[in-house]
């Protein structure tokens, strides 16, 4: 199957500069009964986000005495895309996905506080259009500094990489499938860390060093996403 074009005359076919975001909206403390929440769209990605606990461990020998566990759930709503994925039910990519959300978590939350307890975390893919291991973890970052559970830093995450020979942010679906290159990362921006790097594609180090660069100048603007939900959930609140 021949590669659509991704670029013409200079830009991306949505019409975004190379280093241009898709429009990023995010309203915490959306879902009530949960200890803290998140809803973000990005693009045309709708994520919801959710945690709850500390709490009893289920089933109760897996609880840590010296520490909380993580556990965390992203799914794809059936509806949210045509593709295999977007079915019921979990499936490998899923799986994975759910496994590095988790890892980027334990990194932050600070389990030595909630002994034999575990904190659940739910990212639910209501719409997908590329870039949505990203969208979640931007979203959980969000719900967990909701929830009060005390974290080291708030992590944002942002997927992009190589088309053609260009570089380029914030992937939607037809340059996630058509790329030549993509690298989903998620950084705590205030412990300076990356907690998660996963790439699908090659590229040399220089593109690889500019493509940091480029994740580091669009931060600012996830960043201030991020911290904009918090402080209007409380500011209407207070």
């Amino acid at each position: 199957m021949q590669k659509p074009e991704l670029i013409k005359d200079g830009k991306r076919l949505d019409g975004r500069d190379f280093e241009e975001l898709r429009p990023l909206k995010i309203v915490a403390g959306i879902i009530k009964n949960a200890t803290g929440s998140a809803y973000l769209e990005w693009g045309n990605n709708k994520v919801l986000a959710a945690v709850y606990g500390p709490k009893e461990v289920l089933p109760k020998h897996l609880a840590d005495p010296e520490k909380a566990i993580v556990k965390c759930r992203y799914a794809m709503a059936p509806f949210s895309s045509l593709e295999e994925h977007g079915r019921a039910g979990p499936n490998r990519r899923a799986t994975e996905i759910s496994k590095v959300t988790k890892e980027v978590f334990e990194n932050l939350i600070m389990l030595e506080k909630f002994p034999s307890t575990e904190i659940d975390i739910f990212i639910e893919i209501l719409q997908s259009d590329g870039g949505t291991r990203s969208a979640g973890i931007t979203a959980a970052g969000v719900a967990l500094a909701d929830s009060g559970i005390p974290i080291r830093d708030i992590p944002f995450a942002v997927a992009g990489g190589k088309i053609g020979d260009k570089l380029a942010i914030d992937f939607n679906k037809i340059e996630d499938n058509y790329s030549d290159a993509d690298i989903p990362i998620a950084i705590s921006p205030n412990l300076d860390r990356v907690l998660l790097l996963q790439m699908d594609g090659k590229m040399t180090k220089e593109e690889f060093s500019r493509y940091l660069d480029m994740v580091e100048r669009v931060s600012k603007q996830i960043i201030s996403a991020q911290k904009n939900a918090l402080l209007e959930k409380y500011k209407v609140n207070g």
